[in-house]
């Protein structure tokens, strides 16, 4: 038989139980507010989702116990949430005009004063751009704000804040990669917010399109250079001078690839990266041309001027307004 050794039994001391009410902290005083902090009635109710007022009426033991508990636990989360809900910093809203006001007519200055400060810090000049698909949609703000979200279910991709000017975003060959003109360099973006790249050799980027079928991302910059990058090797192609300062109106033709740019002088430029110097030059404006498009079959171009007029150019060998 082997040998067991017991040890002596020693009786348990009952459990004292201490008032809280009594309790004092470190530095010995006392909490003015004992206990947890009281939730209104109305606010619980709010989050509570199991109407407690049905019952069934014939039911089993086990269900009604199992009822019991789900409404104990939905009563403990409801009263959580009301107590976290003094966190949330921003609530949905609408704008809504009264009786024959046109919202059209509603400057930002008047939003930014009905939002909320997390809000109004957005506010700024954007630049959007949508995928080749069109499923998705990309903005950047001057103050920062950069995001990109699913234009079909609404669904946020990601949203972050780079903490500086955003002149120009563009979505790459496809919509998990971002490229977003900040102040100072050239950022590549995933569609979580994640930085994978700064090219720090195209610096003061004012503006881009990106070539799908050349996998080449153009850029303008403050310098006056055209900049062709080549996204699938990360290399630089071409650095072309325009010669005409401060490049901030840059256009694609979707049809070749041509590179469109207006000038202060009031000129536009068409460029390709195989030529340094530009295919062709069109004298469009008496003023500083503000912007440059190009239809999908590359037939016509469109500028508007700072002489307030809007001319449609024929790019089919002739180069004149129509």
């Amino acid at each position: 038989k082997s040998r067991i050794s017991k040890k002596p039994q020693v009786p348990k001391k009952p459990r004292e139980w201490k008032n809280p009410e009594s309790q004092r902290g470190l530095s010995g005083a006392q909490d003015p507010f004992p206990g947890p902090a009281p939730v209104p009635v109305e606010v619980v109710q709010k989050f509570c989702r199991i109407d407690k007022s049905r019952k069934l009426p014939h039911s089993k033991a086990k269900t009604r116990s199992r009822l019991e508990v789900a409404e104990a636990e939905e009563e403990e989360t409801s009263i959580k949430a009301a107590r976290s809900e003094l966190l949330l910093a921003e609530e949905p809203g609408f704008l809504e005009g009264e009786d024959g006001e046109d919202t059209a007519k509603i400057c930002q200055a008047d939003i930014v004063e009905a939002v909320d400060i997390a809000s109004a810090a957005k506010f700024g000049p954007y630049r959007l751009n949508y995928s080749r698909t069109g499923r998705h949609l990309a903005f950047g703000g001057r103050r920062g704000h950069v995001a990109a979200l699913d234009w079909v279910t609404k669904k946020l991709m990601c949203e972050i804040n780079v903490m500086e000017a955003v002149r120009d975003i563009r979505f790459l060959h496809s919509e998990a990669l971002l490229a977003v003109a900040q102040n100072r360099w050239l950022h590549i973006y995933d569609n979580q917010g994640i930085e994978l790249h700064c090219i720090r050799r195209c610096d003061r980027v004012t503006r881009l399109e990106f070539l799908p079928f050349h996998f080449l991302l153009a850029t303008a910059s403050e310098t006056g250079f055209l900049t062709y990058l080549d996204v699938s090797v990360g290399k630089i192609v071409a650095a072309l001078n325009a010669r005409a300062g401060r490049l901030d109106v840059m256009s694609q033709n979707p049809y070749n690839a041509v590179i469109h740019l207006g000038h202060s002088n009031g000129t536009a430029s068409l460029w390709s990266p195989a030529m340094k110097e530009p295919l062709a030059k069109i004298l469009c404006h008496r003023g500083g041309v503000r912007a440059v498009a190009v239809d999908s079959t590359g037939t016509y171009m469109a500028t508007s001027g700072l002489d307030h007029q809007l001319k449609i150019f024929d790019l089919r060998g002739t180069y004149q307004p129509l």
